[in-house]
């Protein structure tokens, strides 16, 4: 049975706006499904890279990977305590003269960026963890899991991701 209506033309536009509507909603919701809840960002808004072969510069041509970029210099860390690179989410340490290690800067209990190194630990001015510069495990909580490490090597007297 058809919907009553003083024209044919009613019903076509109610269904032809119902029709846009949905499609509209389903856009929208489909922008929504990369939300990554890890960390409130996109998934997939930085390109992976494989861990095995940093990339080649673009127009390079010698098919030879590129140096990978330092991350901060060896006199940037000191001994005993560490620098925190807040943009690329990353603390790192020196708890002895050469001996260098990476960490996430994240913190493992509710997300928040770390904010000092000091005394032998990685600190959350969030909540109070306090975390090993040696290994990244939990010196004080309230975090139950160890800062994830982040392969770095020394290359000159420049620190790369490894």
């Amino acid at each position: 049975m058809a919907e009553p209506s003083e024209s044919g033309v009613a019903v076509s536009s109610r269904r032809t706006l119902l029709a846009c509507a949905g499609t509209a909603c389903a856009a929208v919701l489909a922008g929504c499904s990369t939300y990554n809840s890890n960390n409130g960002g996109v998934a997939g808004s930085q390109p992976a890279q494989p861990a095995s072969s940093p990339a080649a510069p673009a127009g390079s041509g010698s098919g030879g990977a590129a140096a990978p970029a330092a991350l901060a210099s060896t006199s940037d860390v000191p001994v005993g305590g560490g620098k925190i690179l807040t943009d690329k989410k990353i603390v790192l340490t020196q708890p002895k003269s050469g001996e260098f290690h990476g960490f996430s800067a994240t913190c493992t209990h509710a997300g928040c960026t770390v904010g000092s190194v000091s005394d032998g630990t990685i600190n959350c001015l969030c909540h109070g963890s306090r975390f090993s510069v040696i290994n990244g495990a939990v010196v004080t909580g309230p975090a139950t899991s160890p800062l994830p490490p982040v392969s770095v090597k020394v290359q000159g007297t420049s620190i790369v991701q490894a």
